[in-house]
């Protein structure tokens, strides 16, 4: 969860790799099925990078050898977990936090959540999914209006134009998210990772494809020609795949 409420919940380098580590530790726990990223105050989500330290080439608060925007690795990392990663909002979702709340898979705010891109304001923009995956979300139009004007937006429109899944007052919102998930971990996760994956991989390119095979190839491994293939290798003969039902396309 953000927490630097003196600065809306800005995000810094360090702030970056606690939540890159996070997101880790989620995806290779069995006991985590669905991954929540929020604040831990609930006057702001996440104002973006810290203006405080962005420097040249990037953010550095003393944590790395050099300015980096270490918030790009964590936008591929969020594509490429396949458990689903579930925004709660409250409050200001400015900048680079907008961004991160649109590239997780579901998003659920508060009725007095804020939402905007600030970039073009401040001499800075996102080129990558802050632009791509907005416009895959809101529409061409709606997105460079976005952009260009630096508008704020309240939930109920956010919700209109598609920013959103779901607005609920503040004080119903926690327990609204907690339902939200109770209903996606009754679901078999690997159907769940498979169409994450899926509907990734026509905006991810070669990298979302390579992942949606990587995730046919391990429930390949468990059919029983997989085997056969892996046991003949090891035994030294030739495999009999075509004894097995499932090569009878």
């Amino acid at each position: 969860a953000f927490n630097l409420p003196e600065v809306l919940n800005a995000f810094r380098p360090r702030t970056i790799n606690e939540i890159r580590k996070a997101i880790e530790l989620a995806q290779d726990d069995i006991n985590v099925g669905v991954i929540i990223l929020t604040s831990e105050n609930q006057g702001s989500f996440c104002a973006g990078g810290d203006q405080n330290v962005r420097g040249e080439g990037g953010y550095d608060d003393g944590t790395e050898d050099a300015p980096r925007l270490r918030v790009l690795d964590l936008q591929v990392q969020m594509r490429r977990c396949p458990k689903p990663i579930m925004a709660v909002v409250y409050g200001y979702a400015i900048g680079g936090g907008h961004i991160l709340h649109m590239l997780c898979d579901i998003t659920l705010a508060s009725d007095d959540a804020v939402f905007g891109q600030t970039g073009p304001r401040m001499g800075s923009f996102d080129a990558g999914y802050g632009s791509t995956h907005m416009a895959r979300l809101v529409g061409q139009k709606k997105a460079r209006e976005m952009w260009f004007l630096c508008k704020f937006y309240s939930a109920e429109e956010a919700v209109r134009i598609g920013l959103v899944n779901a607005v609920y007052k503040k004080a119903e919102l926690e327990g609204e998210a907690m339902r939200w998930c109770r209903r996606m971990i009754m679901n078999s996760p690997t159907a769940i990772a498979c169409c994450k994956a899926a509907l990734n991989a026509d905006e991810d390119g070669a990298a979302g494809v390579a992942l949606l095979a990587g995730q046919a190839t391990r429930l390949f491994y468990l059919t029983e020609e997989s085997k056969e293939g892996k046991k003949a290798f090891l035994e030294k003969r030739a495999p009999r795949f075509r004894d097995l039902p499932s090569s009878r396309l």
